[in-house]
């Protein structure tokens, strides 16, 4: 792989770091990413790749929209008083999420599986899919992702019990280090009494498929 100089003709100028900071983050995207073409040896403004630093910083503000979200405006009071079944389980499970590894900055993908214990409050259904996107579409590892849904939920339901369930296929374990396919990383967060009732714990991975 031969090194391209940065020079007037690929259209990159070095900046300094106080420059860089100040540039709108979709105009540094694009900048970064013309730098990266450049140093793998291509020319950014070759046909294919004019406006390739322009999608990678789309790219980059759909897969990490979730810096830009909080918890109050996801819920937005979508919460209700318990009207009956209160202490039952409420399960959502095969929750689809995307994500990024903080370490490689590669996707990794699979399902969620939530299941919460009222104490007096239930919450929306569309929100649990929407907290779980909004902590998934950062810089992760699957672990922590894990236990801050579980800890979104604890704080703004108060419930007996959360547990959260996340599967999820890693690419870069797939496409390149150890380059196995198909790997299912399993990890879970149990609060409350989940932690210490396993027939509630047996009952919920019943429920969904393990």
């Amino acid at each position: 792989m031969s090194g391209a100089t940065p020079n007037k003709h690929n259209g990159y100028h070095s900046r300094t770091t106080e420059q860089f900071e100040a540039l709108d983050p979709k105009a540094a995207i694009e900048e970064a990413v013309r730098l990266i073409l450049i140093s793998v040896g291509e020319d950014p403004n070759r046909d294919g790749l004019q406006r390739t630093p322009h999608r990678v910083a789309r790219m980059y503000g759909e897969m990490l929209e979730g810096y830009e979200q909080n918890l109050d405006t996801i819920v937005n009071d979508a919460m209700f008083d318990v009207e009956y079944g209160e202490g039952e389980m409420v399960v959502v499970a095969n929750i689809e999420y995307s994500s990024m590894c903080e370490h490689h900055m590669l996707p990794f993908v699979g399902k969620a599986h939530v299941a919460y214990i009222p104490r007096h409050r239930v919450i929306g259904l569309s929100k649990i899919p929407r907290i779980v996107d909004m902590f998934s579409r950062r810089l992760q590892i699957q672990e922590r992702l894990t236990n801050e849904i579980a800890d979104a939920l604890v704080e703004v339901l108060d419930p007996l019990g959360v547990i959260v369930v996340l599967e999820g296929e890693h690419t870069c374990a797939s496409l390149r280090g150890v380059k196995k396919h198909d790997i299912n990383m399993v990890t879970t967060a149990k609060r409350g009494e989940f932690r210490t009732n396993r027939d509630l714990r047996d009952e919920f991975y019943r429920m969904i498929g393990r």
